[in-house]
């Protein structure tokens, strides 16, 4: 069940402070600290292009608000994708990120 927490943002060190020799924690912490790293990169480009868009002209910035809908809802959705595959007990990699390794 510790799994579950890997896929909401800093909480991905959870499963590995709770059972550091699982490597089905260890897989879900892998997921989730890929996850987090990408929202928080994507957050970083789509605040500082909302600035822009906001100095360029008032009505950029309503192309601000539909890029951070682009970028979170398929966030959300691998969000719900982890916690499902973790509450199932099952290791399965998530779209698009589910490859990248950074926790052996």
């Amino acid at each position: 069940m510790m799994a579950i927490f890997a896929y909401i943002w800093l909480l991905f060190l959870v499963p590995l402070l709770a059972a550091p020799n699982s490597r089905f924690a260890r897989f879900h912490a892998n997921q989730g600290l890929v996850l987090f790293i990408f929202e928080a990169g994507a957050s970083i480009v789509l605040i500082i292009l909302g600035i822009l868009f906001a100095f360029i002209s008032p009505a950029l910035s309503f192309l601000s608000t539909i890029l951070w809908l682009l970028v979170w809802l398929p966030s959300l959705g691998l969000i719900v994708l982890g916690i499902i595959n973790a509450s199932g007990g099952k290791a399965k990699e998530l779209p698009v990120i589910g490859k990248i390794k950074l926790i052996k």
